[in-house]
């Protein structure tokens, strides 16, 4: 009763304790061509029989559809491989102890075999009496011809799920080989994982685990955590566990129920998965020992060659994005912490409140030549409070070149500010100009440059534009304008033309942004669309505090992926005149 063959054709013809129309019809057609008072298509699982054919049982077993072993001839039809005709049932040795005897009035009893096209015998057809009966040819004869024809029947059931499985697993491993492979992280591989998954008799939990060299590391989905996962978070390889089996044996492990599980694993590991309502598991161990992947199901699950090829199939593009996903990662960390290196610690100055926002591109080399800067001037003898000087950038290129020269840029512009008697913000553009014309830097920058002066209760900036986007001020009513004022070229291809300040003057609670094109710009969308949609965010979010402000303002590119890095600087004036 237990063949995988067998239970896999039952698996592939879809029935189960539920009314099936065509099933009922063959039920039917029996009742009345043997004139029986009770009639079924049985089918027998691992632990029970069923009936999606039925007709003339009693009450409560004709709504369940099902009964337990200790009620089923069909076991040994199944068994024997033979038809089981009986006159009385409770003359037979082999089933006079039955409990379909008394519970559902089986007396006379002619049953079947229902086959697959293997010759697995999957079930009956049977006709009971609640009486003895002697069964005539002609009965027996119409009887054999409706087992042929239900048969006939469940072949091309399972001949059809089997097509249409055959194709899914071909889709699965697409769907999977395409979704993993963009991956940005090993939550994000796990949130994929579990998404690739669906229908009833697809895994109702995966588990992904990783090997740190102490041992195994759930990685959990933070957006599906369930408690047992963090309770136990992580494996000792020893641990009797079937993942943990999986990995120290280098083997994939099928746990195919609850009493293998219970026989074969601690209670620990049998007390994790019943806290899921799980009862079978595939343990498959990744590539190079890095892990264990496991599909588990909520029912005692039937393994299919080919679903089992399937999963090991997907396992292996696991392993893959788990080496990609760790390279990425410990690449993204060394190259933010170099572009942090080259960013700056905002000043503390007193009427302005600051914050800035760097996102590297994560879908390049993960640094670049964006930049954003603020530093106070060397207090002049006349003023009461230093002047601050604001900047960001854009070096072209998006590489750790161009972060290297964003340093290099950065460090001449603050040089030629702090040595310009001025301090004009187009003076020192045009200072890095000269300079980008003699160093061979690379293609050259936008920037926008600019100076904010304290003066008699109320704060004015000066700008300068090299062929960036312009600032956006929001003003204390909410409104939002672009400081459009700005000169084309870029740095570095200046053709010696002057470059020039702009001017306007900022009220309490008015926010200055300055920021680079990857806030913005979007593939295949004008710019310019970009830059409106972030004038209205401004708006909209421009009276919160500015980390939530700059949080309202980058949402979404932080879940995906970035061809250009992103540097924003806001500044809100809040002291001065309204």
């Amino acid at each position: 009763m237990g063949d995988f063959g067998r239970l896999e054709a039952l698996r592939l013809a879809g029935l189960s304790a539920a009314p099936d129309p065509g099933m009922d019809r063959f039920a039917r057609l029996v009742s009345r061509l043997l004139n029986v008072p009770v009639a079924m298509v049985s089918l027998l699982e691992t632990d029970r029989q069923v009936f999606p054919g039925m007709v003339g049982l009693d009450e409560p077993w004709a709504a369940r559809r099902e009964t337990p072993l200790s009620h089923s001839f069909c076991q040994h039809v199944v068994i024997d491989g033979r038809p089981l005709i009986l006159d009385d049932t409770r003359l037979n040795p082999h089933t006079c102890a039955s409990l379909a005897i008394p519970d559902l009035r089986v007396i006379a009893y002619a049953g079947l075999p229902l086959t697959d096209a293997d010759g697995h015998v999957l079930g009956s057809l049977c006709a009971i009496d609640h009486v003895p009966r002697e069964w005539t040819a002609d009965e027996l004869q119409n009887l054999e011809d409706l087992s042929a024809a239900c048969s006939v029947e469940l072949r091309m059931r399972i001949a059809t799920e089997r097509m249409r499985r055959d194709r899914d697993h071909a889709a699965l491993l697409l769907r999977a080989s395409v979704e993993l492979a963009h991956a940005r992280d090993l939550t994000d591989l796990t949130r994929r994982l579990r998404n690739l998954f669906r229908g009833p008799a697809e895994p109702s939990f995966v588990d992904l685990l990783l090997a740190d060299g102490q041992g195994l590391w759930r990685v959990v989905d933070p957006d599906d955590v369930r408690p047992v996962e963090a309770e136990v978070d992580r494996l000792d390889l020893g641990a009797g566990f079937p993942s943990a089996r999986a990995m120290r044996e280098q083997r994939t492990l099928f746990v195919p129920d609850h009493d293998e599980l219970v026989a074969g694993y601690s209670p620990e590991a049998v007390a994790w998965y019943d806290s899921l309502g799980l009862r079978s598991a595939l343990c498959v161990p990744l590539l190079n020992g890095r892990g264990v992947l496991t599909w588990c199901w909520s029912r005692t699950h039937v393994l299919a060659l080919t679903e089992e090829a399937v999963l090991t199939a997907v396992a292996g593009y696991v392993s893959q994005a788990v080496e990609r996903t760790r390279f990425v990662a410990n690449r993204l960390s060394t190259a933010e912490q170099l572009q942090a290196s080259m960013l700056t610690d905002l000043p503390t100055v007193p009427g302005l409140d600051m914050a800035a926002l760097y996102l590297p591109a994560t879908d390049q080399d993960m640094v670049g030549g964006d930049w954003y800067d603020a530093y106070q001037l060397p207090p002049s003898p006349a003023a009461t409070q230093p002047a601050v000087m604001l900047s960001v950038g854009d070096i072209i290129g998006h590489d750790v070149q161009a972060a290297a020269v964003m340093g290099q840029v950065r460090s001449m512009l603050r040089q030629a500010s702090l040595d310009h008697r001025t301090h004009s913000p187009a003076v020192a553009l045009d200072a890095v100009d000269r300079a980008l014309e003699v160093l061979p830097l690379g293609p050259g920058a936008t920037a926008v440059h600019a100076r904010l002066d304290p003066d008699g209760g109320r704060w004015r900036l000066t700008w300068s534009n090299a062929g960036h986007p312009p600032p956006l001020l929001r003003a204390p009513d909410g409104r939002v304008s672009a400081l459009g004022e700005h000169d084309l070229l870029l740095l570095g291809a200046s053709n010696y033309l002057a470059r020039h300040d702009h001017t306007h003057d900022l009220p309490r609670d008015s926010v200055l942004l300055l920021y680079t094109d990857g806030l913005v710009e979007r593939r295949d969308e004008d710019i310019d669309v970009g830059i409106r949609e972030t004038a209205s965010a401004l708006a909209e979010h421009g009276d919160k505090p500015l980390p939530l402000l700059l949080d309202a303002l980058s949402h979404g590119l932080r879940d995906a992926p970035q061809r250009d890095d992103v540097a924003v600087l806001a500044v809100r004036v809040v002291q001065g005149e309204r």
